[in-house]
């Protein structure tokens, strides 16, 4: 005969430390959070971005951090497992997770920022695309162009010259530096 203890589950007050670096791509960010809830079997009740700040000293050689509250609710033993997932965690630096005991349910929901988070995923996602796509046009120099493309058809000229292309054009342009240095 089995007998399984129920445990009841508790609200938590979750404060999580992610490197700017992962906060850069925070649409990953928020998915790897809301997993570590998820296999600690933690219901988020709210999750908001708290500050953006700078450490009190380096962790993993990173001077400063992006803060997220969130509040929780999973049983005692689950605590453990979401130190552990957010200590192997490459994206989030710390945890500090206590008892939410002094806040009414009211209070924590007062704290919902998902929307918001979503929102600025999204709209930093976007960012990242136009930038990408603008360096990715972007040259030094003036562009090359194909002899053929170069020269109209009756200048025979600059149809003969030879395309330069853009290091060769780049190094004839470097001043050389002094035999005696």
């Amino acid at each position: 005969m089995t007998t399984e203890t129920a445990t009841e589950k508790r609200e938590y007050e979750v404060m999580l430390l992610a490197s700017q670096a992962a906060a850069a791509t925070l649409g990953e960010l928020l998915d790897h959070i809301n997993e570590v809830f998820t296999r600690a079997d933690a219901e988020v009740i709210s999750m908001r971005k708290w500050d953006e700040r700078r450490l009190a000293y380096e962790i993993d050689k990173q001077k400063r951090g992006v803060y997220f509250l969130a509040y929780v609710m999973c049983s005692p033993e689950q605590v453990a497992h979401i130190e552990r997932d957010v200590t192997i965690s490459g994206q989030l630096l710390r945890v500090l997770i206590t008892k939410a005991d002094h806040l009414t349910r009211e209070e924590m929901d007062a704290n919902e920022g998902r929307q918001a988070l979503a929102d600025e995923a999204k709209m930093k996602g976007s960012e990242a695309a136009q930038t990408e796509a603008s360096t990715s046009r972007a040259r030094i120099g003036a562009p090359v162009q194909p002899a053929a493309e170069a020269a109209p058809e009756g200048d025979a000229a600059t149809a003969e010259a030879p395309a330069v292309s853009e290091p060769a054009a780049e190094a004839e342009a470097k001043p050389e530096a002094p035999a005696d240095a």
